[in-house]
């Protein structure tokens, strides 16, 4: 881009320029000056005529130093410059006609002039000095204008030095720019000659003075003093931008169009620019929506450039708009359509496109949601804020949720789905003070459990209260429990920073809240749960968030005071002791929770103790007794809290504290009343009245009421089953609350039950009885979600908590239902408040011609009971009575108006609303062709609220009939009636058509309040007022009478004079010029009387001076509520009342009474038999309340608390009270020791006047600062104050405290172990040793040790769970040891030593033998060749496991027939040769050191083992045990056996199998007799001989030993043949 001209030269922009310029001026003057012409004269007058201009502006701001004009561009300079500007125009007709046309040239025409030509000379003559429009511009487009500069500033630095000059007086201008002026005198005569004569030299001088001219003086950039405004105007309509620009020289100003520069030339007509006197403009005529843009004013000099921006934008109106709003050349805009402070319009039209359903997904599984969102207009440079939030709590991107916006589509995406996912997904595109929602519910279920028949995971981990010795885990339970109850849970903790898992308790704990001890001081933990049921363990749930073992303040104060570069570690120091100081005792020692499993402690360290740090020891002892026994023998207490564990359920404890340091243990504190361990907290009872309620074709609506006597609840769970299948499913998975659901991903057609749980942390209630079947199908419309149940279709699928928004939109932005406007033809005027382009979020609009003229409207009443509930009710509950049904019929339609395209009409409430509130209405309508009706068609999609409605569309002079249906929770009703047919047509009536919704209210014995709404219709004029027309519903109709005698300009009338007992019947005529017009319908008759129980609203003054009107009501019904209003209208303003219901009464308090708040209140209750009262205040009351109000109030500022101080989570102190209310004068002085202190670096104080907070913050208490702190409050005349004594050992104390606090945060960080080395038998009677760590890194390692010696372990624990563990098979007394777990990293190391020797081992054994004696099967028989065995089968044998055997009750005697053993796995006891005496119950006894498991069977009652005691083969006699017999002698023996069947008989001889031969002769004769013979013995039949005899009942052995033998004589006889052999 080529620079300027006037940019140039080297010396500066113009100097040069300005030079050449004048140079030929002065030669063109010097051939002027010869030719004596009539010009000098003209040009002289002319001149003279500028001077006395000049001289009159320099003498009204002559005191102003000539230099700060120059420099500040004051307004003297400004003067002096207009004044000249018209005065100096010494140049001929021609220049001056050439400057005109020249002017706003645009800047590029002077970029493409030539060196050249700048620097040739110009023919140039002296013109005359006339009067001009136009100021000196600092920018010219030609060079006679600079010449024009240069001259006028030469003049004016003359008239500065001389002083003079000539009284001008400027009479008028007329369009051919002629002035009229004074007479001269004679001395401005002469001093026109002189000057001519002079103009010469004045011309030479002007080089010099600009050459010595301090230009940067003069020149100052551009600077816009009036910025152009932001317009939303409608289409057709005219719009200007105004700006104002300061600046020397004159700024040039060019208007842009998304940066893109206008030409007036290219749209004739369309945009008019316009400069007068530094006021610019810019016009756009006759705006269309492509006029919708960016517009810029860019303002440039010499100094510089500055722009500004201003938006405009076009809207496009959909329906007829009223001609009446558009004036031409203005800006129209209604009163509903603001500017945000961004300057856009604040209306978008954002819609949702591609939107996300309702999403079902797995734990484990990544989901993405997202939406594409079309925004209009779209204008640059003003992008969306892209919001999403769960379950109405705004979301941030996390290691589980992803967010991202392209420009166009905004998705969500969850990394690792869990149940804490599951809820209702809300997407906000905000732009500006606007925005809009789209909503739709995400279900998580399950992962699939490892172990079949495991529960599902716990969810919602969280850490409630932290500090160095413990840290209290809570969690929520799951909804699946795997088929089996739950038994309990398992906590596991791992250090930040590790992998390594550490389970902490041994036993599964029931209650979902549990202190975790053992943990390491300064070292962060994350936590997880898991559930376990009779099948096995669940999955782990989600880890918790980090948290640190410190104290709250010390974990404050390093956050914000970190001491040192992390290192990994956090190393804590303690202060040097002075000398020795026993500690006092604890005060305030409490229990402040208790359960079945532990007990928390907490306590105040004491005043005496020293200049060190101090520690604790626990004790406790049974209620009572006075055995007091130390809880943490090994490592003392750092904290003032501790969990209790190993107490004794349904005990009865005492607990005391005693203090400790280096120089001893002291006195214990007083001990804690007698505390019983047990559960605190009952698990809830079942929750009541399941009532479903169809909603889509694959969604139900389930509402329930709350269990009684529910404490802590958590929320609900819901489950649904198939009618006939007996399986039911969870249909959430994360605890609802509120009491209303809705079902999603059911089956089309099937018929489903429904039941719920409650859940609180002690456990899930039974389940609640099923519901009614209900068949899933879509409602009336599509479901009952955005109509036939406005409360219930406040959140998209499954949102809980029924509240007072509508349609999920933000409360200020529901939109407010005015009959009036409904039904008016340009009611489509009437916007919401807040801006939103939709009606409901998860839902598209529906453009149906014959919608209601505002899409989401509810009724004022309704938006207003609504509004007053919640601000009492946290969650609205839509609570249904089992015994409700469907409305019946309305009755009474009517036409309202009718004009040539559609109809209004009106109805009455069904006289039977079935038990809950009417919801919503449906309308139909058919054509009536030569008296044969058509077919019927819907009006309405959406369920309207109000009892009136117009139908658009209709066909003109064609007849229709209607027909409404009411709806309520139970569903639509019947329809009515078909109308009366009715023609579309125009109505040209002069008079008002009918009023309408006429009803009454507050009916008494002798009065009643009718109300009514005015005519749709309203003639050819305006409403003038209102006759009511009465007469007894018996009579006749010319007994109707009229009430007033005046027209009532009010819509409403209460009428009195009534008859006690009488029945009436009132209507409404409506008059204006023309006349009285049509009646409206009769009201249903109403009978005057005053019902029993009738209450009125009283009005009441409490002792703080608040003025109340309070009602009560005992006939409420679930869904009733109270409805304030004022002379009959909704209060809508909840500035000047407050509304307060709980139960059955309704306070409305006045926040500031005063003449705005004269008139009516009434307060109805719905759902009642027209239960309401009403309360008049005018202005003699209103002076009666104020005076008895001012009387009360006591002349001080009521304090919630007094002051009070506490310390911050990172040390800090900080003093407070707070005050009941303050105004917004209150103020409050802070004083120290009588002295006022002030806010700065040491003391931070506040004072909230919308709480009432008054606090101070100070970072560190030193020892100057011990005394008395005093807060004072003065509030208009009420004053107060409150003080706090902080000296000596209180002070002391604090001060210790507040250090301790601070030295607590700069522990626990690094790898460490955050459950020390524990053990734990699995089922399978192993030995796991388990440790938890935390704050562990890939790098961290664990090595295990046995009695220093390190064990090899076959993987490396990759810690992914923070548990680390070592299995030991078959653990026995060769384990026994000190086993120690080591975990380090580069950062440092951590130590944990477990030794299971001597009680330690014991315990450890007896819980091994417990599990092995569980695992023991029932006792089995078995027959065996020798009798009879009983045997059972555990995992594995240990000799610490005791075996014992009873008979009968009665220790059984081992013998060697009755004899027992192990072998393997077995543990049995053999019977051998049973007889009937050892019939009967055998118990086998397995002690584990503590218990003694039984295994009981009984033989008596055995029918297949009677045989082994009757027919079992055996050995009746015969046989001796010894036989000695001599050699050569014969051998006979004999016996008889017995047996059924006969039993087989066999010999043994030495346990080897021996048979009949020649010397050894064996019979058995009979079946019954035996015989053994041998004939003639010798030494080798020496030996041991069994007789076996078995059948099929037994066997049994009988023994004999034969023993041979040779006579002496013989012997020695043998001998000596051997010799003589030899």
């Amino acid at each position: 881009m080529s620079l300027p001209f006037y940019q140039r030269h080297h010396d500066h922009y113009d100097r040069a320029y300005r030079h050449k310029a004048l140079q030929s001026t002065v030669s063109q003057y010097q051939k002027e000056t010869k030719s004596k012409s009539a010009l000098y004269a003209q040009g002289s007058t002319a001149y003279a005529r500028g001077s006395a201009a000049y001289r009159h502006a320099s003498a009204a701001d002559f005191s102003l130093e000539s230099s700060a004009a120059y420099s500040r561009g004051s307004s003297a300079y400004d003067l002096e410059s207009a004044a000249y500007s018209y005065g100096s125009t010494a140049y001929d007709h021609s220049a001056a006609q050439s400057k005109r046309s020249a002017a706003y040239t645009k800047r590029a025409k002077q970029n493409l002039i030539s060196e050249d030509k700048e620097n040739e000379a110009i023919d140039y003559s002296v013109p005359i000095f006339t009067g001009r429009e136009v100021g000196v511009r600092g920018i010219t487009d030609t060079e006679e204008e600079r010449i024009k500069e240069s001259a006028a500033y030469v003049a004016r630095r003359n008239l500065f030095a001389t002083g003079e000059g000539v009284s001008v007086s400027k009479v008028a201008k007329s369009s051919s720019e002629e002035e009229h002026h004074e007479k001269k005198s004679r001395k401005v005569a002469i001093r026109e000659s002189a000057e001519r004569v002079a103009l010469k030299k004045t011309l030479e001088e002007t080089q010099a003075f600009h050459k010595k001219l301090n230009q940067d003086k003069l020149l100052h950039p551009p600077e816009f003093i009036i910025e152009p405004r932001s317009h939303t105007v409608w289409e057709k309509q005219n719009v200007k931008f105004h700006c104002t620009v300061a600046g020397w020289p004159e700024p040039r100003v060019t208007w842009y169009k998304n940066n893109v520069p206008i030409d007036v030339q290219t749209h004739p007509g369309k945009y008019t620019i316009e400069n007068r006197y530094g006021l610019h403009s810019l016009e756009i005529s006759t705006c269309d929506f492509d006029d919708t843009a960016q517009y810029r004013a860019s303002a440039m000099n010499v100094k510089g450039e500055i722009s500004v921006y201003a938006s405009l934008v076009v809207k496009r109106y959909k329906g007829d708009l009223d001609a009446s709003l558009l004036h031409a050349g203005t800006v129209s805009m209604p009163l509903s359509l603001g500017v945000t402070p961004h300057g856009y319009a604040s209306r978008f039209e954002i819609s949702f496109v591609d939107k996300f359903d309702v999403a079902f997904g797995r734990e484990g599984e990544t989901m993405s949601l997202g939406c594409t969102v079309v925004i209009s207009p779209d204008i640059k440079r003003f992008k969306p804020d892209i919001e999403w939030y769960r379950n109405g709590v705004l979301i941030t991107p996390s290691k589980w949720v992803q967010m991202h916006w392209t420009g166009e589509r905004a998705s969500l995406t969850l990394t690792h789905a869990n149940k804490e996912d599951e809820g209702l997904y809300t997407l906000r595109v905000v732009m500006g003070e606007y925005y809009e929602e789209y909503s739709g519910y995400v279900f998580v279920r399950d992962a699939d459990a490892e172990i079949p028949g495991a529960p599902g995971a716990p969810l919602d981990v969280q850490c409630l209260d932290a500090n160095k010795d413990y840290v209290i885990v809570s969690w929520k339970q799951p909804a699946v429990d795997g088929g089996n109850p739950i038994l309990g849970y398992f906590i596991d903790r791992c250090e930040v920073g590790t992998t390594h898992w550490t389970q902490c308790n041994e036993t599964p704990v029931k209650f979902a809240r549990f202190p975790v001890t053992g943990l390491i001081e300064g070292r962060s933990y994350i936590f997880r749960v898991r559930a376990v049921n009779k099948a096995g363990i669940s999955l782990p749930s989600r880890v918790s968030e980090p948290v640190a073992a410190l104290d709250p303040a010390d974990r404050a104060r390093l956050r914000s005071h970190p001491s040192a570069p992390w290192t990994g570690q956090i190393i804590v120091t303690e202060e040097e002791p002075a000398e020795g100081v026993v500690p006092g005792p604890p005060t305030d020692l409490q229990v402040i929770e208790a359960t079945k499993n532990y007990v928390v402690l907490s306590w105040k360290p004491p005043g005496q103790r020293g200049h060190e740090g101090i520690m604790y020891f626990v004790e406790k002892c049974v209620a009572g007794t006075e055995e007091w026994q130390r809880v943490n023998t090994e490592i003392p207490v750092k904290s003032p809290r501790f969990a209790v564990f190993d107490l004794a359920e349904g005990k009865s404890y005492c607990f005391r504290v005693r203090c400790c340091n280096s120089a001893g243990i002291g006195e214990p504190s007083e001990a804690t009343e007698a505390t019983v361990v047990d559960d605190k907290l009952d698990i809830p009872k079942p929750p009541g009245r399941i009532m479903p309620t169809r909603n889509t074709d694959t969604s139900v609506v389930v509402t329930w009421t709350e269990p009684p006597d529910a404490k802590e609840l958590v929320g609900y769970y819901i489950e649904s089953s198939v009618v006939g299948s007996g399986h039911w499913e969870p249909c959430n998975n994360n605890p609802v609350k509120g009491m209303r659901f809705i079902c999603h991903g059911l089956t089309n057609g099937e018929k489903y039950i429904f039941r719920v749980r409650a859940v609180n942390a002690a456990g899930l209630s039974e389940f609640s009885q099923d519901s009614e079947p209900i068949e899933v199908q879509a409602a009336i419309g599509g479901g009952l979600l955005h109509g036939v149940c406005p409360e219930l279709s406040g959140k998209a699928g499954g949102l809980t908590d029924c509240t007072t928004s509508w349609e999920g939109m933000h409360e200020s932005s529901q939109p407010i239902f005015d009959t009036d406007a409904l039904l008016k033809c340009n009611a489509k005027f009437n916007r919401d408040p807040l801006p939103s382009s939709s009606d409901k979020l998860g839902s598209t609009g529906d453009n149906n011609m014959r919608e209601m003229v505002k899409d989401a409207v509810t009724s004022a009443p309704q938006k207003v009971a609504a509004k007053q509930a919640s601000k009492n009710i946290t969650s609205y509950l839509c609570v249904v009575h089992v015994e409700t049904a469907a409305p019946s019929p309305p009755y009474d339609i009517t036409v309202l108006e009718s004009v040539r395209d559609s109809m209004a009409l009106g109805w009455k409430q069904p006289k039977v609303t079935g038990g809950t509130e009417i919801t919503g209405y449906y309308v139909n309508y058919r054509e009536v062709i030569g008296g044969v009706p058509g077919k019927w068609m819907e009006a309405n999609i959406k369920a309207i609220s109000e009892r009136a409605y117009r139908i658009q569309n209709l066909k003109e002079n064609m007849v229709y009939q209607f027909q409404v249906a009411a709806a309520n929770l139970a569903g639509v009703g019947t329809p009515s009636l078909p109308s009366q047919p009715f023609k579309c047509e125009e109505w040209t009536i002069a008079v008002p058509g009918p009023p309408h919704d006429v009803t009454y209210t507050e009916v008494r014995k002798d009065s009643l309040v009718l109300l009514w709404k005015e005519p749709v219709y309203t003639g050819r004029s305006p409403i003038a007022g209102y006759y009511i027309d009465m007469k007894e519903t018996e009579a006749k109709e010319e007994h109707w009478r009229s009430v007033n005698e005046k027209p009532l300009q009010k819509k409403f009338l209460k009428i009195g004079g009534l008859t006690e007992g009488v029945s009436y019947v009132f209507r409404v005529r409506a008059t204006n010029q023309a006349g009285v017009g049509k009646p409206s319908n009769t009201t249903d008759p109403v009978v005057a009387e005053t019902r029993p129980g009738t209450k009125e609203v009283v009005v009441d003054v409490d002792d703080n001076g608040v003025i109340s009107l309070n009602f009560e009501c005992d006939q409420m019904s679930p869904n009733s509520k109270f409805v304030w209003s004022k002379n009959y209208e909704p209060i809508e303003d909840d500035s000047r009342l407050a509304i307060d219901t709980k139960g059955g009464k309704s306070k409305a308090t006045f926040k500031d009474l005063g003449e705005d708040d004269l008139g009516i209140y009434s307060c109805i209750v719905t759902d009642t038999d027209g239960v309401s009262s009403s309360y008049t205040i005018d202005e003699e009351e209103m002076k009666r309340l104020l005076a008895l109000s001012h009387e009360r109030k006591f002349p001080t500022v009521p304090l919630v608390s007094e002051l009070a101080v506490e310390i911050l989570e990172k040390g800090e102190v900080r003093f407070w009270l707070q005050a009941e209310k303050l105004s917004g004068n209150a103020k409050a002085n802070f004083v120290f020791n009588d002295k006022e202190i002030f806010n700065g670096e040491k003391y931070k104080m506040k004072v909230d006047q919308k709480t009432g907070l008054v606090e101070m913050i100070m970072d560190k208490l030193e020892d100057k600062d011990e005394g008395t702190y005093t807060f004072q409050l003065q509030d208009g005349k009420a004053t107060n104050q409150s003080s706090l004594v902080l000296i000596g050992d209180v002070f002391k104390k604090l001060q210790d405290e507040a250090e301790f606090q601070r030295k607590e945060w700069h522990r626990k960080q690094g790898p460490h172990f955050v459950d020390k080395l524990g053990w734990e038998v699995t089922d399978d009677c192993n030995v796991m040793l388990k440790c938890k760590v935390a704050n562990i890194k890939k790098e961290t390692h664990i090595v295990w040790y046995k009695d220093d010696r390190e064990i090899m372990v076959d993987e490396e624990h990759d810690f992914k769970d923070g548990v680390c563990t070592l299995l030991i098979s078959e653990f026995s007394k060769k384990d026994t040891g000190t086993y120690e777990v080591i975990l380090k990293d580069d950062r440092g190391k951590d130590t944990s030593e477990l030794k299971l020797t001597d009680t330690a081992f014991a315990d450890l054994m007896n819980e091994v033998c417990r599990r092995i004696a569980l695992s023991a099967t029932d006792l089995k028989i078995q027959s065996t060749a020798e009798g009879i065995r009983l045997y059972s089968f555990v995992t594995y044998y240990v000799e610490d496991l005791r075996v014992g055997w009873m008979h009968n009750d009665t220790q059984i005697r081992f013998t060697d027939r009755v004899k027992t053993g192990v072998t393997g796995e077995q543990i049995w006891l053999q019977i051998n040769e049973p007889t009937p005496q050892d019939k009967g119950k055998y118990t086998m006894e397995l002690f584990d050191g503590k218990t003694t498991h039984k295994k009981t069977v009984d033989l008596s009652g055995q029918e297949n083992y009677v045989h082994f005691f009757s027919d079992r083969a055996r050995v009746l006699g015969g046989l001796p045990d010894v036989v000695t017999i001599q050699e050569g002698k014969a051998l006979n023996l004999s016996c008889t056996v017995w047996g059924d069947p006969t039993p087989e008989v066999s010999w043994l001889k030495n346990e080897k199998s021996f048979v009949s031969d020649a010397n050894c002769i064996l019979k058995f004769e009979s079946g019954k007799n035996v015989n053994f013979t041998i004939s003639a013995v010798s030494t080798l039949d020496s030996g041991k001989y069994s007789l076996v005899v078995k059948n099929k009942y037994g066997t049994e052995t009988s023994d004999v030993t034969v023993s041979v033998f040779i006579p002496e004589e013989e012997q020695e006889n043998k001998k000596e043949d051997k010799k003589t052999k030899a």
